[in-house]
């Protein structure tokens, strides 16, 4: 194994299933380079894909699972790994990963991509920060980070620690050339 790349995702099942069919192809093209996947571990939404997909390709799947989610634990797991909050979650699912990489996903996403950005920013996260902005999902997104480097709020350098990605290969790609 090569290390482990965190994913956050969504836990939608009302998503256009263009999201999960993207999801699917980075999770398996990340295990059949040899990364293990750490997700949130539940059967809702992405993440019950990404539990699929991993155990249909003996992909190695990590999840981590706030105890109040037990009853929607997915079947797939090679590891399981419980919390008391989302916040230790999100903290666990980061810890000792080679990268985050968000895919598309709602508000829980948007939380863990940015709870990742500034941990990163304070010196907390050594990983690399991907976003797989798959059909444009998170242009916004880039669009307001870049409004805040513009005022002033956020600074280019912190601005550069996370890449927008338009495909599963780019950010494979650009975690092998700087963890591999």
């Amino acid at each position: 194994m090569h290390g482990k790349i965190a994913v956050f995702c969504s836990a939608s099942n009302n998503i256009d299933p263009e999201f999960n069919k993207v999801a699917r192809d980075f999770v398996r093209a990340a295990s059949l380079r040899g990364y293990a996947i750490v997700s949130g571990g539940t059967v809702k939404g992405t993440m019950g894909q990404i539990d699929s997909e991993l155990s249909g390709c003996g992909g190695y799947h990590i999840g981590i699972i706030p105890e109040f989610m037990k009853d929607i634990v997915a079947p797939g797991l090679s590891e399981t790994h419980w919390t008391d909050t989302m916040a230790a979650r999100q903290a666990m699912m980061r810890k000792g990963t080679l990268a985050a990489v968000a895919l598309p996903g709602g508000i829980g996403t948007l939380d863990e991509v940015i709870e990742t950005l500034t941990q990163k920013k304070l010196g907390f996260y050594d990983g690399l920060v991907f976003v797989l902005d798959w059909n444009g999902f998170y242009r916004p997104l880039e669009v307001l980070l870049d409004h805040y480097v513009e005022t002033g709020m956020l600074e280019q350098r912190h601005r550069d620690m996370i890449s927008f990605c338009r495909t599963p290969e780019e950010i494979l790609t650009e975690i092998n050339d700087h963890c591999v």
